[in-house]
């Protein structure tokens, strides 16, 4: 079979309309028609979006000899929309996750301001507590299902745009370093005054400040959780060979080929 042949053929499979088909490669129903009728070839981005929406290889489509095979040895192709697209969406995650951390670490200092008012500490904790879990509920809410697949694959992008986003990495890192610095710093700061009052070294001096210490801690969290989760997020795509090789990924994939073949 031709090209054209094949791309007509798995359309009809997957059950997609011409229109539906040009939507997701971001192109005209028009274009789709001629590659299905000879007419000419998609680019190789195009290409590739095609393998990853019907899991097809790229023998498959281009060579007549080759029978459609479902696994894709040479892993996912992240076209640069996708990829920006999740760039743009990961801060917001990041946002939210570490807010909800930093508000789960204050709801410690209602009871050290009101320790004589239980009913006030316990409805400011609720309260707190509440907002927190509802950040980090919210966090996987809106955590989008077309980007799941960016961690479950070996991910393949263009060598132009790789080189770009690593050097944006790479400036980034950078510049997270003195910020990632200062929440640390936050973070020292207040375990330690928290640690020398424990151990009876401050003899109580530094009691009346364990809210404001506590605070210190909460916002070194927040720091160092929403840089580190943007910096995973750009690390996912740059240096993804290392991500794959790690144990978690490993265990992860096994996980979802004995669930694919229950």
């Amino acid at each position: 079979m031709t090209f054209g042949e094949k791309l007509f053929k798995i359309r009809k499979e997957k059950g997609l309309s011409q229109e539906a088909l040009a939507e997701k490669l971001n192109t005209s129903r028009q274009a789709i028609s001629k590659w299905e009728n000879g007419q000419g070839y998609p680019e190789t981005e195009k290409l590739l979006m095609i393998g990853n929406i019907f899991e097809v290889s790229m023998d498959y489509l281009l060579k007549d000899s080759v029978e459609m095979n479902s696994e894709k040895a040479d892993g996912y192709y992240v076209s640069k929309e996708m990829a920006e697209g999740y760039l743009i969406h990961a801060p917001e995650i990041a946002k939210r996750v570490a807010l909800g951390i930093s508000l789960l670490i204050l709801c410690f200092v209602p009871f050290l301001v009101f320790k004589q008012d239980p009913a006030i500490y316990t409805f400011l904790i609720i309260i707190i507590a509440m907002l927190g879990i509802v950040m980090l509920v919210s966090a996987g809410v809106k955590e989008e299902a077309k980007y799941e697949i960016l961690r479950k694959e070996i991910l393949l992008l263009d060598e132009n745009y790789l080189k770009e986003l690593t050097t944006r990495y790479e400036n980034l890192k950078k510049k997270y370093a003195f910020v990632m610095g200062v929440g640390i710093c936050f973070i020292i700061a207040g375990a330690l005054a928290l640690l020398l009052e424990r151990k009876d070294i401050a003899l109580g001096v530094l009691v009346p400040y364990f809210p404001v210490f506590t605070v210190f801690i909460a916002v070194g969290a927040y720091i160092l959780f929403r840089t580190t989760m943007v910096l995973e997020a750009y690390k996912l795509l740059v240096k993804n060979e290392e991500y794959v090789n790690r144990l978690g990924f490993k265990l992860k994939k096994k996980v979802h080929k004995k669930v694919d073949e229950i």
